[in-house]
């Protein structure tokens, strides 16, 4: 059966939630957008390309950064209203220099940083 990026579920904004995960760690690198076009460029070219909400245009995680996604899988949830692809990383995920997006914990009560930027030893 072929895929056709019509049949995801998109909300109101034409928008499916993407959480890119790391293919060999399994770590959880970052969660962000995409549309229909950007679902189908990622699955065409490999790189992995998000809908920026703020520029209203897309975002090929590393064009500007050096820190690409290499697209290694591309998963559907059950309910095909979000998706999950599984990435080689290069260099952090996160806009902060940190290797994933999630790196504040809620550890009794408190907010605690668990990483910190890549490029600060």
């Amino acid at each position: 059966m072929s895929f056709d990026p019509a049949t995801l579920l998109y909300n109101d904004a034409g928008l499916i939630p993407a959480i890119a995960q790391d293919a060999t760690t399994g770590e959880v690198l970052m969660m962000a957008w995409m549309n229909a076009a950007a679902v189908a460029q990622t699955l065409e070219t490999g790189r992995v390309t998000y809908w920026s909400r703020s520029r209203q245009e897309f975002w090929i995680k590393g064009a500007t950064s050096g820190h690409t996604q290499e697209l290694v899988d591309f998963r559907v949830d059950c309910d095909r209203d979000c998706l999950l692809v599984r990435v080689n990383q290069a260099g952090p995920a996160c806009h902060t220099g940190r290797r994933s997006c999630f790196y504040t914990a809620v550890r009794d009560g408190n907010e605690v940083e668990i990483a910190t930027p890549m490029d600060a030893d």
